[in-house]
């Protein structure tokens, strides 16, 4: 079930907000410029259909946010038990960041969680199955998918070499739950 935890950046441990409430989560996170939506796909199709199987089963929320985004193009996003090297795939998104392009994510298979760092607050949002979420440029974050992902996602981009990490050097990542402590 998708969650949002508020904490003030300064004080893992002291939550402000805490809901799985899908209309509270979007209303929190449209205060950061943040979108939220939750799609259902137009078919059925298990979970090792080919990209194109998948691409087609959300095509009509894919080319929305497509166009009011002005996103030139999607890819599908897999690390799961046959994806090598999962370790150091996951610490690469561990570390504080932003982009200078939106950070759009629909999570198709499995779920992750998107540290939100805004205002002087962390927005700490697990991502499930059905989940979208937008990150608008500039806003600091990071991702975690967990020791063992299993994780399906189509991503937009911009422009076709895809997002840009630009690291803050902050340990402030290190401070919050990870995946297996708070999904």
């Amino acid at each position: 079930m998708s969650r949002l935890t508020i904490y003030p950046d300064s004080n893992p441990a002291s939550p402000t907000l805490d809901t799985t409430d899908a209309g509270k989560i979007v209303e929190a996170l449209k205060t950061i410029g943040v979108r939220f939506e939750r799609w259902e796909a137009a078919q059925e199709f298990p979970s090792d259909a080919p990209d194109d199987v998948v691409l087609r089963a959300y095509e009509a929320d894919i080319e929305r946010i497509k166009k009011e985004g002005g996103y030139q193009t999607v890819d599908i996003l897999r690390c799961n038990d046959a994806t090598p090297d999962k370790p150091t795939i996951r610490a690469k998104f561990l570390n504080e960041h932003t982009h200078s392009e939106d950070e759009v994510r629909f999570f198709v298979e499995g779920a992750g969680i998107f540290y939100l760092r805004e205002g002087g607050q962390v927005y700490m949002t697990l991502c499930e199955r059905g989940d979208l979420i937008s990150v608008p440029a500039g806003i600091t974050h990071w991702f975690d998918m967990g020791p063992e992902p299993n994780i399906a996602a189509i991503r937009f981009f911009d422009n076709k070499e895809g997002w840009v990490p630009h690291f803050t050097g902050s340990d402030i990542a290190q401070k919050f739950p990870k995946f297996e402590k708070a999904a």
